[in-house]
């Protein structure tokens, strides 16, 4: 059974594995988020190149289509808790390194490359390995309650916590923000390490296999199942939707609104306040609608916001409709990752997950450019009017899987029954 029991309510209990992966996930995406901030702000003062500074998130984000689907495999064949400490280790050091490097004035744009693509690299492996892990920490039907609780801690951490504790780590050198990441990953992986749980029993691989033949079975599982089927088409088409606003939205909020650095800054923030509040009020819509048609209704309201925000020309209008579009972004998170766990066939989680991931997340950089030549031929609101556009066909894709029923399965057993999809 699942070590991390079910609290009376129907959540996960916080003692055990549990509490201890979400203190380890909270602790990594504070780190992260402290890293991700530093990093522009050290490259712009390395390099006046907007190529070379825009290149460092690129590196950034390039590692999860070109190993995405091997992180997923390799997950599936190992410990997920022995991967995920030895990951969160071997970042500590990759960070600390360079946390050294640049305190002694050693650091160069090249550095910075290599760092981005490294970390990103090794993030593949420890995120499917934790997707794969959390069913064997909590009761089936808790799982939805702990992702909700894992994804809610991490925006705090990262959006609420990181972000402005940058400039004051930043006080004590350009150094301190990646030390401090170093720190947190090694607390990280202690806790993980920590985790008592049994190994994972998987049968026998056929003679023969081979990473690459796994991950297509991975890619064949993913195709097979409808819902899964239908909710990475709509993620994918969001993701290219959501390039487009992202790389547009400092233009929408500070040219067109006319609202300046600040207006920005509560753009953002009302983003982040939403996605807490999603994380928290998600929970219940599904009680009243069941998963796939909470994920409809997330796509549905999101679309309506982001006509908003490209029609309306307001800064409170703007801010309100950002954090509706917040709320339920975290909604459609919770939910997809609930059901990605659910549905699929014991040991292959890690390459669904990573085929879900990689095939949702090449169209964002695609959305990215479009956003950028929409903006420039046709003004700076377009973008969320084209980011709506796809919302809109996202919900179409998924539309046809709404009543499909849902399975649960229980992780340590493979049996598995269903319930219909409200």
């Amino acid at each position: 059974m699942a070590s991390g029991g079910t609290a009376g309510t129907g959540g996960p209990a916080w003692r055990g594995g549990f509490g201890r992966l979400w203190s380890a996930a909270v602790l990594s995406g504070f780190g992260d988020a402290l890293r991700t901030a530093a990093l522009p702000l050290l490259a712009v003062s390395l390099t006046d190149d907007p190529l070379l500074i825009s290149s460092v998130a690129a590196c950034g984000q390039l590692p999860w289509i070109v190993f995405g689907l091997l992180g997923g495999a390799v997950a599936d064949r190992v410990d997920q808790r022995r991967a995920m400490w030895a990951v969160d280790t071997v970042r500590a050091l990759l960070v600390g390194g360079f946390a050294v490097a640049v305190a002694l004035g050693h650091a160069s744009i090249g550095l910075l490359l290599a760092l981005a693509f490294a970390l990103t690299t090794l993030q593949t492996l420890f995120d499917n390995a934790a997707t794969a892990l959390l069913p064997a920490l909590v009761e089936p039907q808790a799982l939805g309650s702990a992702n909700a609780r894992l994804m809610t801690g991490q925006r705090v951490a990262g959006g609420l916590l990181g972000g402005p504790a940058v400039p004051l780590l930043l006080t004590a050198g350009a150094a301190a923000p990646f030390a401090a990441n170093a720190a947190t990953c090694l607390a990280a992986a202690a806790l993980v390490a920590s985790l008592r749980i049994p190994g994972p029993e998987r049968p026998p691989r056929p003679a023969g296999s081979t990473l690459r033949r796994e991950t297509a079975e991975g890619l064949r599982a993913l195709g097979r199942d409808r819902v899964l089927r239908g909710l990475c088409a709509a993620t994918a088409l969001c993701n290219v939707g959501m390039g487009a606003l992202i790389a547009t939205l400092v233009i929408l909020v500070t040219g067109w609104l006319g609202a300046g650095t600040k207006g920005y800054a509560a753009a953002l923030t009302a983003y982040t306040a939403g996605s807490l509040a999603g994380g928290v009020a998600g929970g219940r819509i599904v009680a009243r609608l069941g998963r796939v048609r909470t994920v409809l209704l997330a796509g549905t309201v999101q679309t309506a916001a982001l006509v908003v925000m490209g029609v309306v020309r307001s800064l409170p209008v703007a801010v309100a409709a950002l954090a509706v579009f917040g709320l339920m972004g975290m909604v459609w998170n919770v939910n997809t990752t609930t059901l990605m766990q659910q549905r699929s066939p014991a040991g292959m989680l890690g390459r669904i997950s990573a085929a879900f991931r990689t095939l949702s997340v090449a169209g964002a950089p695609l959305g990215a450019v479009l956003g950028g030549a929409v903006a420039a031929a046709w003004g700076p609101n377009l973008p969320a009017l084209l980011t709506a556009g796809f919302f809109v066909l996202s919900v179409a894709a998924l539309t046809p899987v709404r009543a499909v029923d849902v399975k649960v399965g229980t992780p340590d057993d493979g049996v598995t029954t269903t319930h219909a999809a409200r």
